[in-house]
C-alpha cells in the first residue's frame, strides 16, 4: 500500500466533486493526490504494437482536474495517471495500492436503485482498503452538522477496522464522532418470548448499549480529543444511518463482501447508504 489518496476522474460533475473532496482529504492526511483516469475498452487490442499513450481528451480531462485540485489546495502534490483497460478492474487494482480511494456517486431516488454505477460498486466490493463515494454539490446537504463523522457499527461482527478509521477521520476533522448501532429486529429466539414479555426489546436495547459503551471505552482513551456520542436505536439500518448522516462530513459503514453469481455482494445496508446518503460514504472492508 502506498501513502496516497487516489481519485477516479471521468469528467462528470460527480467525479469533479470527488476530486475536490479527495484533495482536501490528501491535505488532511499529508499525502500526495493521484488523479486516475481509465480509457475503457471492451476487448484488449490484438495489435502487440499498441501503446498506452493517452488521447487528447484524456490528457485535457486530467490536466483540468489537476489544475482544479492545485487551485483549491496550492501546497498539495498532485500527479495524474491514464490507463487503458476495463474500468472496474483497473480501478480496483489501483484502490488496492492506495490507502484511500475516492469515487464520484450520483444521488438517487427509490426508483433508480442501480444508477450509482457498476464500476463504483465493483471497486467498493473488492477493494482491500477504504473507498469513499462522493456526491456532486447539487446532491449534497443544504446544512452543516455538529456531529462531524457518523459511523454505523454492527456489534455482532466487531468493528476494530471501522472504529479505527472513524476515530482517526474524526480526529483529523476536529474531533466530533457520532456512532450508531441499529436494532433491526428481535432475533427469532425472542419472538415468542416477546409476546409474553413486551419489555424484552428494552432489555436487549440496554444490553446493546452496555456492549457499545464497553467497546468504545478504549478508543475514547486513545482518542481523548474526539468528542464521542453514541446511541442504540431501532429501525431499518440503512434508513437510520442515512437520516443520522444528513449534514455530516462523512458516513462510515463496514463492508463484508460475499461472493455472488454476478460479482461481489456488499450487503444491503452498505448498498442502501451509498445510494441514498447525502454525505460522503466511506466503506471500510471488515474481512
Amino acid at each position: 500500500m502506498t501513502a496516497l489518496v487516489t481519485v477516479g476522474v471521468d469528467g462528470s460533475p460527480e467525479s469533479l466533486a470527488a476530486v475536490a473532496w479527495a484533495a482536501r482529504e490528501a491535505v488532511l492526511r499529508d499525502v500526495p493526490l493521484l488523479l486516475f483516469h481509465v480509457e475503457e475498452w471492451t476487448e484488449p487490442p490484438q495489435d502487440h504494437r499498441f501503446t498506452a499513450t493517452p488521447n487528447h481528451r484524456s490528457e485535457a480531462l486530467l490536466h483540468d482536474a489537476a489544475e482544479r485540485a492545485r487551485r483549491d489546495q496550492p501546497a498539495l502534490e498532485v500527479s495524474t495517471r491514464c490507463v487503458r483497460g476495463r474500468a472496474a478492474e483497473v480501478l480496483s487494482r489501483a484502490a488496492d495500492e492506495a490507502e484511500l480511494t475516492v469515487l464520484g456517486s450520483r444521488g438517487l431516488g427509490a426508483l433508480s436503485e442501480f444508477m450509482v454505477g457498476s464500476v463504483s460498486l465493483a471497486v467498493v466490493g473488492t477493494a482491500r482498503h477504504p473507498v469513499v463515494l462522493v456526491r456532486a454539490p447539487a446532491d449534497g446537504p443544504g446544512h452543516t452538522s455538529d456531529r462531524g463523522v457518523v459511523a454505523g457499527i454492527d456489534l455482532a461482527h466487531g468493528g476494530d477496522q471501522l472504529l479505527g478509521f472513524a476515530f482517526t477521520e474524526a480526529a483529523r476533522r476536529g474531533g466530533a464522532l457520532h456512532i450508531l448501532h441499529i436494532l433491526h429486529a428481535l432475533p427469532p429466539v425472542y419472538v415468542y418470548a416477546g409476546v409474553m414479555d413486551p419489555h424484552i426489546g428494552d432489555e436487549l436495547g440496554q444490553r446493546a448499549e452496555e456492549t457499545l459503551t464497553d467497546l468504545l471505552r478504549p478508543w475514547q482513551r486513545t482518542y481523548a480529543g474526539v468528542h464521542v456520542t453514541h446511541e442504540v436505536v431501532a429501525g431499518s439500518p440503512g434508513a437510520r444511518l442515512v437520516e443520522a448522516a444528513k449534514g455530516a462530513t462523512m458516513l462510515v459503514v463496514g463492508r463484508r463482501t460475499r461472493k455472488a453469481p454476478l460479482g461481489p455482494h456488499i450487503g444491503h445496508v452498505a448498498h442502501g447508504v451509498i445510494h441514498h446518503s447525502s454525505a460522503p460514504v466511506a466503506l471500510v472492508p471488515l474481512d
